[in-house]
């Protein structure tokens, strides 16, 4: 475990860096500002080691516009239609920073925030910690909310995001973690084969904001039931920003259960994705646009990463046949994503 400077906010606070490695030289790097993944770096087939999320070199880049690179997302990720919810006979009204719609926690989410990180020492594993407390009232969200994310690095390469959170009213809470992958290292996620432990969806009007229904993927082009190419089949994609944004119901309950596997057929690598929760949000990076440069000045072009978002359905707080997103006093939110990479 080290632990660094990675850079200061404006008003001279430090901003920490984390790496975790184990007997492997896998790489975890972690900072402080937004509890965000800045760096992994997976062995391929031959053992080479590169880093397969995208991000930035330094502060300056995660200070700068861009699309929510490995952070924790809260409180609530994905949208909220229209920028409002009703709980308790109350409207509670929120930014409207996607259009109409409420995004990822609003103008300034937890990955904005200045998280405070802390070492965990376990039993032949160590962690890094951080904590934040949300305000009554932060973004429009009722109750002072305590939350913890916990990464740790396994020497079987796993890395295991825990989150915690417990709050003083009842408010919504949906926490993911935000990274692009790229198991190449480099140029699009086009030729990765994705699989989907999921045998339905939730359907999006023009917006992406979810229609209530809940809909089977045999027959469409977002059936990933099979191991099947990334670019495959989506041209055939209609009344989407040229790619895939949407959440998958997956497949069991409760339970820690497989959502996603995904592979590089150049360098071999293959991460599975497991989680708690109830769904996936797979995104193709349709947005990016060769805009943003990235770590080693890299213009980062559509299809340079993509996002396994293991959460709650976006908008939950407004269609009740959704899985509950409110944590009540008294309760404490908990739930675990492993990412399990290997190569062959």
């Amino acid at each position: 475990m080290e632990r660094s400077i990675f850079g200061k906010m404006g008003d001279g606070a430090d901003v920490e860096l984390f790496t975790l490695k184990n007997a492997r030289g896998t790489t975890a790097k972690i900072i402080t500002y937004g509890a965000t993944l800045q760096g992994l770096w997976v062995p391929d087939r031959t053992n080479q080691l590169s880093d397969v999320v995208l991000g930035f070199d330094d502060l300056k880049g995660y200070l700068g516009p861009h699309p929510y690179f490995g952070g924790t997302i809260g409180r609530y990720a994905n949208r909220i239609a229209r920028g409002k919810f009703t709980m308790d006979g109350r409207e509670y009204p929120l930014a409207q920073n996607d259009g109409t719609h409420t995004l990822h926690g609003g103008r300034e989410g937890f990955n904005r925030k200045l998280w405070k990180g802390e070492i965990v020492n376990g039993v032949r594993t160590e962690s890094v910690q951080f904590t934040y407390v949300s305000a009554d009232g932060e973004e429009g969200f009722p109750g002072t909310l305590k939350a913890r994310v916990v990464y740790t690095l396994t020497d079987k390469d796993e890395l295991k995001i825990d989150y915690t959170a417990t709050t003083d009213r009842a408010t919504p809470l949906n926490l993911t973690n935000h990274s692009y992958f790229n198991l190449a290292g480099s140029g699009d996620i086009l030729g990765h084969a994705l699989e989907l432990n999921a045998n339905q969806y939730t359907p999006v009007d023009a917006t992406l904001v979810p229609t209530s229904e809940i809909e089977g993927v045999k027959g469409t082009p977002l059936d990933f039931t099979q191991p099947t190419t990334i670019g495959a089949r989506i041209g055939q994609l209609v009344g989407n920003p040229g790619g895939y944004d949407h959440n998958f119901v997956l497949n069991g309950e409760g339970e820690l259960k497989l959502a996603a596997r995904v592979s590089d057929p150049d360098s071999g690598r293959l991460m599975e994705v497991w989680t708690t929760e109830p769904g996936v949000q797979f995104y193709s990076g349709n947005f990016l646009d060769g805009t943003i440069q990235g770590k080693a000045g890299v213009a980062y072009q559509k299809f340079a990463g993509l996002c396994l978002e293991t959460q709650h359905y976006p908008d939950s707080v407004n269609h009740p046949n959704f899985p509950s997103t409110i944590l009540h006093p008294g309760s404490t939110y908990h739930q675990e994503t492993f990412l399990k990479f290997s190569a062959r």
